[in-house]
C-alpha cells in the first residue's frame, strides 16, 4: 500500500528519527492511537525498538507541545503489542502518539507532591489539549483521519487489562476510524492508557467555533481581552466623557463582534475546502 500525502508533521524535529533503522510496513492511515509515557520526559524507547510515530513533550515555559518524529506518518511505528499470525496491530493503517506525562491519578498525586512538572492528561490544562487539537485537525486536512472518537475513555486504573470493558474486538479494531487510546487495542494489548482523556474536548477544539459556541474563546484569551477593555476604558473614561457630543466606544463589542466575524470566515472556508476534497 503506497502513503500518500504529508508524511512529516510540520515543526515537528528528527533529532531522535528510527525510521532508517525500522522498515516497518506502508499504510494509509484512517486512526490515530494515543498513549502516555507515563514519565517526564522524551524516552528512547530501547532506541527505536518500542516508538510511536510522534511523541509530543509539554514545554511549560512556552505552554506549547514540542513534537519529535521517529517514523513516517503512514509506516507502521512499534508501541502496540504486535504478535505473528493474529490481527495486525501497528499495521493497521494507524499513527500512534505518545503524550508525555501520566493517566494514573496516583503518579499524578507522587509527582504533585515532589514538585515535578508534568502533565496529568485526563486534566491537562487547556493549552495542552489545543495543541493536540491541531495535530487532530492537520491529520484530518492531509490524510482525512476523521475527528471522530466512538471509544469509552475509562479512568486508569480500570482501563487496565486484556479484558477491561472499553477494550475492543478484533473486528471492532479492524473497522475502526477516528481516534482511540492504547485502552482499546486487543490482542494481548492491557495496558490502560491515556486512561479518561478528554478526547472529545479536543475533538471540539480542533473542528473550531460552532453556532451553540460561537466565540469559542479559551480561558486565556477572555482574561486578556477584559484586561484590555478595563484599562482602555480606565485611561480613557475621563478623557472621551469630556469631549461633548462623543460617546465611549463599545469595546467589549467591538471584539466579540470581530472574533465572531474572522471565526465565521475561517467556519465557511474550512467547510469549502471539505466540499472540494469530496470532489477530487
Amino acid at each position: 500500500m503506497a502513503k500518500t500525502g504529508p508524511q512529516r508533521y510540520p515543526g515537528a524535529s528528527t533529532a531522535y528519527w528510527w525510521g532508517d533503522n525500522y522498515a516497518g510496513a506502508a499504510m494509509e492511515i484512517n486512526a490515530v492511537v494515543w498513549h502516555t509515557t507515563e514519565g517526564t520526559t522524551l524516552p528512547t524507547y530501547g532506541n527505536g525498538a518500542s516508538a510511536p510515530t510522534l511523541t509530543a513533550v509539554p514545554d511549560f515555559a512556552a505552554r506549547k507541545l514540542r513534537w519529535y518524529q521517529h517514523f513516517d506518518l503512514e509506516q507502521s511505528a512499534r508501541a502496540l503489542v504486535d504478535r505473528a499470525g493474529g490481527i495486525t496491530t501497528n499495521r493497521n493503517n494507524l499513527a500512534q502518539v505518545e503524550l508525555v506525562g501520566t493517566c494514573d491519578p496516583a503518579t499524578h498525586q507522587k509527582w504533585e507532591a515532589a514538585g515535578r512538572a508534568h502533565i496529568y492528561w485526563p486534566e491537562a490544562p487547556e493549552w495542552a489539549l489545543r495543541e493536540v487539537a491541531a495535530f487532530v485537525r492537520w491529520l484530518y486536512e492531509n490524510h482525512g483521519v476523521p475527528m471522530t472518537s466512538t471509544v469509552t475513555w475509562r479512568a486508569y486504573p480500570g482501563s487496565y487489562g486484556q479484558n477491561a470493558p472499553q477494550r475492543l474486538s478484533a473486528a471492532a479494531f479492524n473497522e475502526y476510524r477516528g481516534h482511540l487510546g492504547h485502552q482499546h487495542v486487543p490482542e494481548g494489548n492491557d495496558h490502560g492508557d491515556p486512561g479518561n482523556f478528554d478526547m472529545a474536548r479536543v475533538l471540539r477544539y480542533a473542528a473550531g467555533p460552532t453556532k451553540e459556541d460561537p466565540m469559542a474563546l479559551s480561558d486565556e484569551d477572555v482574561q486578556r481581552v477584559a484586561l484590555a477593555v478595563l484599562a482602555y476604558r480606565n485611561e480613557k473614561a475621563d478623557a472621551e466623557s469630556k469631549k461633548a457630543g462623543r460617546r465611549i466606544p463599545d469595546i467589549h463589542g467591538y471584539v466579540v463582534g470581530t472574533y465572531q466575524a474572522v471565526t465565521g470566515i475561517a467556519s465557511d472556508v474550512r467547510k469549502v475546502l471539505a466540499l472540494l476534497q469530496k470532489g477530487n
